[in-house]
């Protein structure tokens, strides 16, 4: 909770994040500067008595668009507010009290990470971003603009270049931190998305304790940016990790919102229509996921006819990239989750590595294909989709675990298909026979 305000790095301050008491942090700053209630209050454009409530109340039954306009009057630093709200600790992790402890300190805590992810990456990859959220690094001191870094780390995700991503994150976490000091909602928001892509990362390896912390990060500083496509961004991470985690209902309450915010913005703009369709995507396989078929369905038909309006391939720099063929992709992945592998495949039969501009995007439609073959038992054409996905995208087999586990069970139950010893190889599992002649 480093500031360079003595105020916030006072004995009073630290009680106030410890007990995670963003209202007492309102009321230190705003008897510092000698305001009364009614003065904070008439800044806020709110009664002295609306003031008292979120002075007293926990963050949880707060108005987080209010705490934070407040936080900006009295001048809580934005990193102080998140720590206040639970942001800045991470409860699994134990820090050494002389700072974050380095990857050699500790190589069994390194080989864990690494055997927990199946990542095909340094170990001390995982741990340095372990780290990064347990304790925010300094900031690297880059003169490489904060938009050009985040938009080259995109591009490591899309490319399927995890472990350089994993390189990356700490160092971006770092300075997007730093220049979130600022108080502005843009930076505010830029903070969020690089939260929200390392939950999008850490979901994609099977990290989902740490992926639920990024996404809560990222949903609280898109919501203190005051930008729906920000906050509709980092509430469909979050819904994605809750999912993970079994919350099935947590997850569709949250995605049905974040579609109704979105929705509410009247659709004027590309990127809002784009935003709708995406949510309303996210909307249907977490509703197949959780069993919803009349749900899954209806909203994955209405993701079809809102994604009429979207170009075929997304303009550079979108927040929400879908296209009319991702749209279709979604309809392959919620027609496996409701457990019809048939309508799986008959919704994928037109789709091609053409119509994705991503190496992410190419694998990941053969790995759906693939999962969709493996559910119907048909090994040969899954080992063949699996194997296009990993020649395009090494790490959508490699490093994720369900996928992984498809290779694993192929290789226990039909070693001798084509393909399976190749996958088995990529993904180091060594049960694979050679094939036969």
């Amino acid at each position: 909770m480093r500031t360079l305000d003595p105020l916030w790095n006072s004995a009073q301050a630290r009680t106030f994040v410890d007990r995670q008491d963003p209202g007492g942090l309102i009321r230190m700053g705003r008897v510092g500067r000698g305001w009364r209630q009614a003065d904070l209050g008439e800044r806020l454009g709110c009664s002295a008595s609306t003031v008292s409530r979120m002075e007293q109340r926990s963050s949880r039954t707060t108005d987080l668009h209010l705490l934070r306009r407040a936080a900006q009057e009295v001048g809580v630093p934005p990193h102080v507010l998140g720590a206040a709200l639970g942001l800045n600790v991470l409860q699994a992790t134990k820090v050494a009290a002389d700072g974050p402890r380095r990857a050699k300190e500790d190589p069994m805590r390194r080989r864990t990470l690494l055997a927990a992810a199946g990542l095909a990456a340094p170990a001390q990859l995982l741990a340095g971003v372990d780290d990064a959220l347990a304790v925010t690094p300094e900031p690297t001191g880059s003169t490489v603009p904060l938009d050009t870094r985040l938009a080259r780390a995109r591009s490591l995700f899309d490319a399927g270049r995890h472990a350089d991503l994993l390189e990356a994150l700490p160092g971006l976490l770092a300075d997007a931190q730093h220049a979130a000091r600022s108080r502005s909602d843009l930076a505010h928001a830029r903070l969020s998305s690089c939260y929200s892509l390392a939950a999008q990362l850490l979901v994609k390896i099977g990290r989902y304790d740490r992926a639920r912390l990024t996404a809560d990060r990222a949903t609280v500083y898109a919501e203190l940016s005051g930008s729906p496509l920000a906050a509709a961004a980092a509430a469909r991470e979050l819904s994605i990790v809750l999912r993970h985690q079994n919350q099935q209902g947590a997850a569709q309450r949250l995605i049905l919102g974040a579609a109704d915010k979105v929705e509410a913005t009247g659709l004027t703009t590309p990127a809002q229509s784009a935003a709708y369709a995406q949510m309303l995507c996210t909307t249907a396989y977490t509703a197949a996921r959780a069993g919803d078929r009349d749900q899954a369905l209806t909203m994955i038909r209405e993701a079809t006819q809102a994604a009429r309006r979207l170009p075929q391939q997304a303009p550079p720099g979108r927040l929400f990239p879908i296209t009319p063929a991702a749209v279709d992709l979604y309809g392959v992945g919620v027609h496996w989750a409701l457990g019809d592998a048939g309508a799986a495949i008959e919704a994928g039969r037109a789709l091609h590595p053409g119509q994705f501009a991503t190496a992410e995007r190419k694998g990941r439609m053969h790995t759906d294909l693939g999962r969709a073959w493996w559910q119907w038992g048909k090994p040969e054409q899954t080992a063949g989709e699996l194997l296009s996905a990993l020649r395009v995208s090494p790490g959508e087999v490699r490093d994720r675990p369900a996928i992984r586990q498809i290779v694993s069970d192929l290789s226990t139950r039909h070693p001798r298909v084509s393909g399976v010893r190749e996958l088995a190889a990529a993904t180091g599992i060594r049960n694979a026979a050679p094939p036969e002649r």
